[in-house]
């Protein structure tokens, strides 16, 4: 049994990736830090989820298939869907990084920069969690 998971975060985190492994680790470190969550492995899922589930943040990836996280956040933004928004990317391509942050007010994290629990830690300090 994880000692960890001995507290529950009452927030909804809506993880928009499509590299399995990298999804699957950041499962499994924001549930034992007591999040609920949910995952889309592309943006037009991600579009779908947010709509339904109602997340109280969202980390989405920038590339990915069938839609991309940059245009997800635009058919978001359309719909009046205003969720707090952390985009990652393993790009430190600015062209990319501008145009999400041009979309929506948001925050970037680039994945090759840092640590999972510095990604959990910026998701808490957004949360004030």
């Amino acid at each position: 049994m994880n000692s960890k998971i001995n507290k529950k975060i009452d927030k909804k985190i809506l993880i928009v990736e499509d590299d399995k492994d990298f999804m699957f680790i950041l499962q499994t470190n924001f549930r034992d830090e007591g999040f609920f969550i949910v995952t889309a492995q592309n943006g037009q899922e991600g579009l779908e989820t947010a709509e339904k589930e109602k997340p109280d943040l969202i980390l989405l990836d920038i590339m990915m298939p069938v839609m991309d996280g940059i245009e997800m956040a635009k058919r978001m933004r359309l719909k009046h869907i205003n969720i707090p928004t952390i985009f990652l990317t393993n790009m430190s391509d600015v062209n990319h990084i501008n145009k999400a942050i041009e979309v929506a007010p948001s925050e970037y994290i680039i994945k090759s920069d840092v640590s999972i629990e510095s990604i959990i830690a910026e998701v808490k300090k957004k949360l004030g969690v």
